[in-house]
């Protein structure tokens, strides 16, 4: 029997292309494209693994962690994201993802991760420090989190006007 893998992304062409390779590799593949499609097949039918997009339209993807986890207990996990950062790594492993993922990965690296079960002690550390913009985004993911993903809440804490702390979140992080 091929391992049910679900797909959550909100963007279909990387979702379309992840699963075609996917399906190469021998899972039998469901697409959901939001929140809502996502836990109606996780409702619908059981999946082994799924690849969850960190950002679903204005939605956190570390929300659907735990529901996910609630319906199939034992799903494995693998977030993906554009938007990297130490802050989100942290959160979606303490809400049961298995591994989180930098995009683009490659479709091999995310089988990989699927099939770790422990840390790798022989991870090199960086060969050089976080600039500035990069630290500064750290900080508003870490703020942003210790405030439930409430924009206002994250922004009174920072000293920031609410319209400033979302323009910087909505690019993209800056450079290690």
């Amino acid at each position: 029997m091929r391992e049910q893998l679900l797909i959550i992304d909100d963007d279909t062409d990387f979702a379309t292309a992840l699963a075609r390779a996917m399906r190469r590799r021998g899972f039998a593949v469901a697409l959901a494209h939001d929140a809502g499609e996502a836990l109606r097949a996780a409702q619908e039918q059981p999946f082994h693994r799924a690849v969850l997009d960190l950002r679903i339209g204005a939605d956190s993807g570390l929300t659907l962690i735990p529901a996910l986890l609630r319906l199939q207990p034992g799903i494995r996990i693998v977030v993906l994201t554009g938007y990297a950062s130490i802050a989100t790594a942290v959160e979606a492993v303490k809400l049961g993802a298995v591994h989180y993922l930098a995009k683009p990965a490659e479709p091999d690296r995310i089988v990989a991760a699927f099939e770790r079960r422990e840390g790798d002690p022989h991870v090199a550390p960086a060969a050089t420090p976080m600039s500035p913009r990069r630290l500064e985004w750290e900080h508003l993911q870490r703020v942003l989190r210790e405030h439930g993903g409430n924009v206002s809440a994250a922004a009174r804490a920072l000293g920031l006007h609410r319209r400033t702390l979302q323009r910087k979140l909505a690019k993209r992080p800056a450079p290690r």
